[in-house]
């Protein structure tokens, strides 16, 4: 069978609707979610909505703990302290409850899902090189972690060399960033995992990405929230 990977939705509808668009056309039987659905982006509540009515399971990001305890956002930049804040006042008291019984981690299908790092999820912490992916493995016990956080996509292999994704190896596997890319790619990023082949499947692809930035600015929200996304940062 096959399953998608998304993450880092961030508010962003145009990007998520394209990736379900894509993910219904070819498809694919279960799709997870590894969270920050909110923050940053303009349809907090809809990207919400969207996830809700499929029955897509989704994990607790650091964006969606921060709208729902702002003394969070003391850890943010100024632009995603704004974008929660706003977020946070814009959220419907069914999405923030929604969002309080995420779970932090998730194990299904012979793969553990998480937002950021297996070894301590709930710190936060992000894996950009394959030293920072290397210390992970002790901590989850199935061939595949899926990881989000960092919006820059990867693949990490326990033997350190492998970049391909085979049977009868180890992987930490970030799938990139469906509404905010920072890999200096604007087109969203998600994965798709074959569970019978074996094989991974890194989905890039456009959306309506001026759309997604007018509606930021048109809220109010910083500017650079919009010009980031045009450009991949």
């Amino acid at each position: 069978m096959k399953i998608a990977v998304i993450s880092d939705i961030h508010g962003n509808l145009e990007a998520l609707a394209a990736a379900l668009r894509i993910i219904k056309e070819q498809e694919i039987e279960t799709t997870y979610c590894l969270g920050d659905i909110v923050g940053y982006g303009a349809n907090p509540n809809e990207c919400i909505d969207e996830l809700h009515s499929r029955n897509i399971p989704c994990l607790l990001g650091n964006h969606d703990e921060a709208v729902l305890d702002l003394s969070h956002v003391k850890r943010f930049n100024k632009y995603a302290r704004a974008a929660a804040e706003w977020t946070a006042s814009q959220l419907k008291s069914d999405h923030k409850e929604f969002l309080s019984h995420l779970p932090l981690s998730l194990v299904s299908k012979e793969c553990t899902f998480v937002h950021s790092s297996p070894d301590d999820p709930h710190a936060w912490n992000y894996i950009l090189s394959q030293a920072e992916a290397q210390r992970c493995f002790p901590f989850f016990t199935t061939p595949i972690c899926w990881i989000g956080h960092s919006h820059v996509g990867g693949v990490y292999c326990e033997d350190g060399n492998t970049r391909i994704v085979r049977a009868g190896k180890r992987y930490l596997i970030n799938v990139g960033a469906v509404g905010q890319p920072r890999d200096g790619d604007w087109r969203l990023s998600f994965g798709i995992f074959d569970t019978e082949a074996w094989s991974y499947e890194r989905i890039r692809a456009e959306y309506d990405v001026e759309i997604a930035c007018k509606k930021i600015m048109d809220a109010g929200l910083p500017h650079f929230l919009a010009d980031r996304l045009r450009v991949g940062i």
